[in-house]
């Protein structure tokens, strides 16, 4: 048998603080590996040894193999995990691993080669006789062969990076017209997240539920599947809502997709925790996707319904143990849900937000209750890497408990910094349709008007609420001299006059006066609202979410506006890939602009309305924060 004594961890965030958890807890010393950026990030402090891998892109850091391979050496590693993403799916670094003499804890590089390339995977389950979705999975990349392709298939299809995964080089095409562009994008998207541009091209299939299937397999033969994952709640193809198990799978059926996921386990000889991901059709037939040869994000849930600890067995098995139970002895007790915080503005078209997490408080632990996070308050969320602030989990002995349970996490969760999407997965939870497992992969867009309401202005009960709040909140200016002087209250009171409050009050960019009378000076009751001061911020929950309140110079706020007039700024922190016109452009209200890539995702920034592009104040391969003025349009109906 093998020997881990101290075990480094190849990724970030909370997947390196979950595997931290386990190897501690096994008496394992851990390894954090970090970029320029991550030298204080949260996996790095609880960490027993750190090491730099300097940069900060991904490319520059988390992806360099033999910066890797060169940290596991130095600092005395006998093994190394992957977590997800990054370089867990990538055969040579498991081959570098190998050949360094290093235990890597995930799949032989074979097995990675032969399911890693969806195409290649396809191929292999045609060969089993696993039913596939129509597509194109061959190796000419051409526009020509995927146009034809997607001709013979028919509209709406789905482009996918054949390395891929997470949603990263996915695009939905619904007309030949927008192939061209779409397949560049997926392309360049797919180079930045997984060095590799190949793609492929399948039928969208409408309203399927997305099912995977955990599967474990050991060095002696032994192969089982733990029951299976919904997560068919997804947004721009990223998962948002996993639950275990799935709602209404009959047995049988979890039996049969159970053992067609076993039997491509051990057609490519696997080994270790991996995932075999289906679409399932309203007829009960399902159609095999890919399989993602690592641990998934949403583990937990299977964890929670098993009593299993998958990273422990990952560690069991890498050691050369065989797997400790039987399939007839893996668990399933009661049900389990997760949900993904992201830093993201989903009524910005789920754009990704960055910044510093000036508040943060996860829920309080209890029975059925599990937050996964790697970031603590005052923390800062960087543009380079994937969004997610954490993963709340709740276990129940039935779904309905489940989903109570974690709506009360939620609701008791605070994130203030930068909008993210606590509101909308409050909304998700609470949906009747959610209730009633009414799922599938559209769910979202058909109840977008519930979900993803209009924000609209905020109203004058919100500003007298907020400004009541904020004077409530307020640090008092206390006399030393003498701290009961009427001087020092913060209650409005002021000599010969009633208690009036006039503030300027500023939330995302939208300045407004309040004037607050009190009730006892004839003022209107106020609903009161839950608020945390950090600093000169009030954070203030309204309609579920946490909004920044801070005081307003209104004539700065003046001069803000008037310098971004006629202005388009960035709607996040990235770097622009492309700029896609030129200076002196006529350009339609919607027409792409330039191209900002950030959280390993591209985003087209379009004309807000017809003009003519004045300048660019940026170039292609800049890093710009949001706010950045980044070209200026001149509307069409402005003399010259």
């Amino acid at each position: 048998m093998k020997s881990i004594e101290t075990l480094l961890i190849a990724n970030r965030g909370e997947i390196a603080c979950r595997v931290i958890r386990t190897a501690k807890a096994l008496g394992i010393r851990t390894v954090a590996v970090h970029s320029a950026i991550d030298a204080n990030a949260r996996h790095v402090r609880e960490a027993d040894i750190a090491y730099d891998l300097g940069g900060a892109k991904p490319s520059e850091s988390y992806l360099r193999i033999n910066a890797v391979t060169e940290a596991a050496k130095a600092t005395g590693a006998d093994a190394v995990h992957p977590g997800y993403g990054f370089l867990s799916e990538n055969a040579a670094f498991a081959e570098a691993l190998e050949h360094a003499g290093l235990i890597f804890l995930g799949a032989p590089a074979s097995a990675i080669r032969a399911m890693g390339s969806k195409s290649a995977a396809k191929a292999l389950m045609e060969d089993a006789g696993v039913p596939l979705v129509p597509g194109y999975h061959g190796e000419a990349q051409d526009l020509d062969t995927f146009r034809d392709a997607a001709d013979r298939i028919g509209y709406p299809v789905l482009l996918k990076a054949a390395a891929g995964g997470g949603g990263k080089g996915m695009k939905v095409v619904e007309h030949e017209r927008d192939l061209g562009d779409a397949l560049a994008s997926a392309q360049r998207e797919a180079e930045a997240a997984f060095g590799d541009t190949q793609m492929l091209v399948e039928k969208y299939v409408l309203k399927p539920r997305h099912i995977e299937i955990q599967i474990f397999a050991d060095t002696h033969g032994n192969c089982l599947y733990l029951n299976e994952r919904d997560c068919s709640i997804q947004r721009r193809h990223q998962k948002v809502v996993e639950e275990a198990p799935a709602p209404g799978l009959s047995v049988e059926l979890r039996r049969a997709m159970g053992e067609a996921a076993v039997r491509a386990a051990q057609a490519i000889g696997y080994v270790g925790a991996g995932t075999v991901e289906f679409l399932l059709d309203a007829r009960g037939q399902f159609f095999f996707m890919e399989m993602n040869t690592r641990l998934q994000v949403e583990h937990p849930v299977t964890e929670a319904i098993t009593g299993l600890d998958l990273v422990a067995w990952q560690i069991l098995v890498a050691r050369g143990e065989a797997l400790p139970i039987t399939q007839a002895q893996v668990p399933l007790t009661g049900h389990a849900i997760e949900v993904r915080l992201y830093a993201e503005d989903p009524e910005g078209e789920f754009l990704p937000a960055s910044g510093h997490l000036d508040l943060y408080r996860e829920p309080v632990d209890g029975p059925g209750r599990r937050v996964d996070s790697g970031v603590q308050e005052g923390d800062d969320v960087s543009p380079f890497y994937d969004p997610m602030v954490a993963k709340l989990i709740a276990w129940g002995e039935s779904r309905e408990e489940a989903r109570l349970r974690l709506l009360a996490m939620l609701r008791e969760t605070r994130v203030g910094g930068f909008r993210t999407n606590l509101a909308f997965l409050k909304r998700i939870l609470a949906h009747s349709a959610f209730a009633e497992a009414l799922l599938d992969t559209g769910f979202i867009e058909r109840h977008k008007d519930v979900l993803l309401p209009s924000r609209g202005e905020l109203s004058e009960d919100f500003w007298q609420a907020a400004a009541m709040a904020y004077i409530k909140n307020e640090p008092p200016h206390v006399r030393h001299d003498d701290p009961h002087s009427p001087w020092s209250m913060t209650s409005g009171w002021r000599a010969g006059g009633p208690a009036v409050f006039d503030l300027n009050l500023s939330v995302g960019g939208v300045t407004h006066n309040v004037r607050v009378v009190p009730l006892s000076c004839g003022g209107r009751p106020n609903k009161t609202v839950p608020a945390i001061r950090q600093g000169n911020t009030l954070y203030l929950e309204w309609n579920g979410e946490w909004l920044a309140v801070t005081r307003a110079d209104p004539i700065a706020a003046a001069e803000s506006a008037h310098a971004h007039q006629g202005g388009l700024t960035a709607p996040m922190n990235g770097s622009i890939v492309r700029l896609l016109v030129e200076a002196g452009a006529t350009v339609e209200a919607g027409t792409p602009l330039l191209v900002l890539e950030a959280m390993k995702m591209e985003h087209s920034i379009r004309a807000p309305s017809t003009g003519t592009v004045k300048s660019f104040f940026c170039r292609e391969g800049d890093l710009v924060n949001e706010g950045t003025v980044l070209v200026e349009i001149e509307d069409a109906a402005v003399d010259p």
